[in-house]
Formats: C-alpha cells, structure tokens, sequence
C-alpha cells in the first residue's frame, strides 16, 4: 500500500490544498516520517503576503500527527479530529519554508500519551538541517476532555 497524498488525504480531517503531505516515507509505534513540496507552491493556502512563514511548518508536523494517529490505530474510516492544546520549545531557525528549493521532512516522535492526550517530538527539516523543531501536546477527543474535567454528574 502506497501511503501517498491520495491516502494522507482520505486519513486526516485535511482536504484539498489543506492537506500538505505528499508522501509517509516511514513510520513504527511511536515515529513518522512524512515528505512534502508543498512549500513551495503559489498556492499554498498558509501562504501569506506572498510568502510562507516558518511558524506554518507546526501545521505541517500537526498533519503529520494526525497521520500517525490514524496509522497506529489502524483506521480506514473517517478521519478524526484531534486538536492541538500546546506547544512548548519551538525553535524557528528560517524565516520562511517557501525558498527552500529542496523537500521537506517532516518528522514526529510520540514520546508519551494514552486514550486521551499524545505528546509529540517534532521536526521540519531536510537532509542538511532543522528549520523548526518543538513539542506538540494533542487532545485526541476534546468531548471526553471536557466530560473529565468537569468530574462526576451528580444524581
């Protein structure tokens, strides 16, 4: 099985030019690699004032979360929503992705979580150096997150 656009697009709540991925290069339990050029496109829907900053490459390593998830859960239906809660010790080191004349690497690392909360290692980068690195908190069902928080409903 090819793990391509065509498939990233069908597994993530991503459509269309949104969703950014190309390819999944490799994956295992807890990491992911995921390829793109989807930077340097005219289009890009994160594109701003003509130019695509470094910070939309969270969004880019948040598509390869989701890609994950769906993958270590073995899903084939319809994609589910997780919601991005956090980040902590993101590291700009470009300004912008768009100039960047080679692919992306997209590259995440779960590093803990359960049912209801994952903790990611990210990274967008090439064969020669990191662009943005960071940690992503994500809640995977935000109404179970609430029904938790809000504790016990009396009688």
């Amino acid at each position: 099985m090819q793990l391509d656009r065509h498939w990233i697009g069908s597994h993530i709540p991503h459509a269309g030019k949104m969703c950014l991925l190309d390819a999944v290069l490799s994956w295992d339990a807890t990491r992911i690699e995921c390829g793109t050029t989807t930077h340097r496109d005219a289009d890009n829907p994160l594109r701003s004032h003509g130019r695509l900053g470094c910070a939309c490459g969270v969004e880019y390593a948040a598509q390869a979360m989701a890609v994950h998830g769906a993958l270590v859960a073995g899903r084939s239906g319809a994609p589910a929503a997780g919601y991005l809660v956090g980040l902590r010790r993101v590291l700009l080191q470009v300004a912008r992705l768009d100039d960047i004349e080679t692919d992306l690497f997209i590259s995440g690392e779960r590093i803990s979580g359960d049912d209801m909360i994952v903790i990611y290692q990210f990274s967008v980068h090439n064969a020669q150096r990191s662009f943005l690195s960071g940690r992503a908190t994500v809640a995977l069902d935000a109404a179970a997150l609430r029904r938790s928080a809000a504790g016990p409903v009396a009688p």
